[in-house]
């Protein structure tokens, strides 16, 4: 029997920090699954997701992690997921959409855009931000599955970019990655 696991790590940046982490979750037998990391304000942000023997507990995985000889502190949380998520959870939703918003950079535009989403019972499965001179630039993935009508939400998003003064584009996941991605 295995344990699926996740495990969330912040510290200061620095090189090598990735191999150390990946290295911890190797040396106690972990299969890892999934990983996103990034790096904000001098900060590495993790989050993993992995499977290990019966007899890894998070509190081992955290103790390999904190033995790990660093110049930058890690804070690490694992957590043991039970159930175990089933493969359905990899795939994305028949009705995943992405949105892209532009605006001014200004307090409160996450907020504004991820309560239009709670509003209209829309999940967010992914967000990513960044600011580039005023400009705030959002990507989110969302499910739209709990959505009846499409026409309506674009609608209503249409009235509140206009209202906050956002450049807003909601386009099918497939669209989105048809034209956004590089054949080989």
């Amino acid at each position: 029997m295995s344990r699926e696991m996740v495990i969330s790590v912040m510290s200061k940046d620095r090189t090598g920090i990735v191999a150390d982490i990946t290295g911890a979750i190797y040396e106690l037998g972990g299969d890892l699954a999934d990983l996103n990391q990034s790096t904000l304000g001098g900060y590495l942000t993790m989050i993993l997701f992995a499977t290990f023997d019966e007899g890894v507990s998070p509190a081992m995985l955290r103790e390999k992690i904190d033995a790990i000889d660093s110049p930058t502190t890690l804070d690490v949380v694992a957590r043991e997921i039970t159930p175990a998520p089933s493969s359905e959870h990899s795939e994305l939703p028949r009705k995943t959409y992405i949105m892209t918003t532009q605006g001014l950079n200004r307090k409160g535009l996450v907020y504004g855009i991820s309560s239009f989403c709670f509003r209209h019972d829309i999940n967010i499965l992914d967000l990513a931000t960044t600011i580039m001179a005023d400009t705030y630039t959002m990507v989110l993935q969302l499910d739209l599955s709990r959505v009846e009508s499409i026409a309506e939400v674009r609608s209503a998003l249409d009235t509140y970019a206009h209202e906050e003064g956002l450049q807003v584009v909601l386009q099918h996941h497939d669209l989105f990655k048809v034209t956004n991605e590089i054949p080989f």
